[in-house]
């Protein structure tokens, strides 16, 4: 499916409370490195939460993709730099939202 707009991929993560920090920060350090491994990514935005607001009901930390569209978001679910950040997230979190717009 090709689309003539954009979409956003979010992502939030409840941590597991067991993770190390180290853990976590390898883990935030492998989204980063999306935006340059990923063809189709015009932003991201990684990182906890600093709302004010505490509607974040148990979700400790937030990753934000632009892709270009929807065949770039598509290509990159099974994209080898991908699947080591899926696989992490899923070993090492409570619970996980994906939310695509």
């Amino acid at each position: 499916m090709s689309t003539d707009t954009g979409i956003t991929h979010v992502v939030l993560v409840h941590w597991d409370p067991e993770t190390p920090s180290e853990t976590r920060e390898s883990i935030r350090g492998l989204a980063r490195s999306l935006a340059d491994d990923v063809p189709g990514i015009t932003r991201l935005v990684e990182g906890p939460s600093v709302s004010p607001e505490g509607l974040e009901q148990g979700f400790d930390y937030g990753i934000i993709i632009d892709f270009v569209d929807a065949d770039a978001r598509d290509t990159y679910l099974p994209h080898p730099a991908h699947r080591p950040l899926a696989e992490k997230l899923g070993k090492y979190s409570e619970s996980i939202v994906v939310f695509d717009v």
